[in-house]
């Protein structure tokens, strides 16, 4: 599968080595240019790009950048990209520490959905609550009684499929999170924010979570 990756922080460079293991084809972009990430592609054989050709072609997108850079990616960021291409967004609001105050999202909407009509495609939530170094140091095989679960949101039935099968070749379970506006049951602070748990703990912990902010989360 070609798969971009938009960011290649601890995230998306740990993304870029598991996918490439896989097989994958993935091309990787940063906001510092692709001349920074010639480590990254010798250590995992990915390709570095412009963040503008980053989907270009590919079947799967990640969208793992800081949510105040959103606004920031190019226009027609997917007009190159394959027919019903499949977009990951990983993002949290963390208004204090890093993206200051985004009126939209202390006003209700979700992260995502705030991303998603920055970037003017659908998006799946999911790897917003993954510890990036779970991505390499945590996959077991299907049907593992200690196999962690990921929560995965999102509208398009179809896309999220395609999402979930994804992290399953990653090595993780997954449980579907409901809509995109049911998203902030996976933000910063939730039950499930974090959580190294199976299907039944994430599911609970979804279950459990409050749509009231935190004030340490809020602008």
């Amino acid at each position: 599968m070609k798969i971009g990756i938009i960011g290649a922080g601890n995230i998306g460079g740990n993304l870029t080595r598991r996918l490439t293991a896989l097989g994958h084809e993935v091309a990787v972009a940063n906001s510092r240019g692709p001349q920074t990430l010639t480590a990254l592609a010798e250590e995992t054989g990915a390709t570095p790009v412009a963040v503008a050709e980053a989907a270009r072609g590919a079947q799967v997108v990640v969208v793992t950048v800081p949510l105040k850079a959103v606004p920031d990616l190019p226009s027609g960021l997917f007009d190159e990209a394959a027919e019903g291409v499949v977009v990951i967004d990983t993002g949290n609001y963390y208004p204090r520490q890093r993206d200051g105050r985004i009126a939209a999202i202390e006003d209700g909407l979700t992260e995502s959905r705030w991303t998603e009509q920055h970037l003017g495609h659908p998006v799946v939530k999911a790897f917003n609550g993954t510890y990036a170094q779970d991505l390499l140091d945590r996959p077991l095989p299907a049907g593992d009684p200690d196999r962690m679960a990921l929560p995965v949101a999102g509208d398009d039935e179809a896309a999220k499929r395609a999402v979930r099968a994804l992290i399953d070749e990653l090595g993780f379970d997954t449980v579907d999170a409901g809509g995109l506006d049911e998203s902030w049951r996976q933000q910063p602070d939730s039950p499930v924010y974090g959580l190294r748990a199976g299907v039944d703990a994430v599911t609970e912990a979804l279950a459990k979570a409050s749509p009231e902010r935190p004030e340490a989360f809020r602008g």
